[in-house]
C-alpha cells in the first residue's frame, strides 16, 4: 500500500493504482476546506486506517493554515471524539 498526500486529498492506493482509502478536504471558501468524504474498502475496515487518513488530513490542513469544515459524517465523529484538534474547526 501506498501513502499518496496531495492538496485536498489523501490516499491509499495498491500496487495496481486502485484507491483502497481516501480522505477528500476541497477548498470551499478562503481559508476553509470541507472534510466532504471518507472511504475505506471493506477489506481494510476496522483496522483503524480511516482514523489514519484523517490524522494525515488534519496535519496537511494546519500545515496549510486552513481551518476545516467537516461534512461527512465519520470526519464530524472523528473530531467529536478528538477535542484536541477542535481549534481546527471553521
Amino acid at each position: 500500500m501506498d501513502w499518496i498526500m496531495e492538496r485536498d486529498r489523501v490516499q491509499v492506493l495498491d500496487e495496481q493504482w486502485n484507491v483502497l482509502a481516501e480522505v477528500t478536504f476541497p477548498v470551499v471558501e478562503p481559508g476553509i476546506v470541507e472534510i466532504n468524504h471518507t472511504f475505506v474498502d471493506e477489506s481494510l475496515r476496522g483496522q483503524g486506517l480511516a482514523g489514519q487518513l484523517m490524522r494525515r488530513a488534519v496535519t496537511s490542513i494546519a500545515a496549510s493554515g486552513y481551518c476545516a469544515r467537516p461534512t461527512c459524517s465519520y470526519a464530524v465523529s472523528w473530531f467529536e471524539k478528538h477535542p484536541e484538534h477542535a481549534g481546527l474547526l471553521a
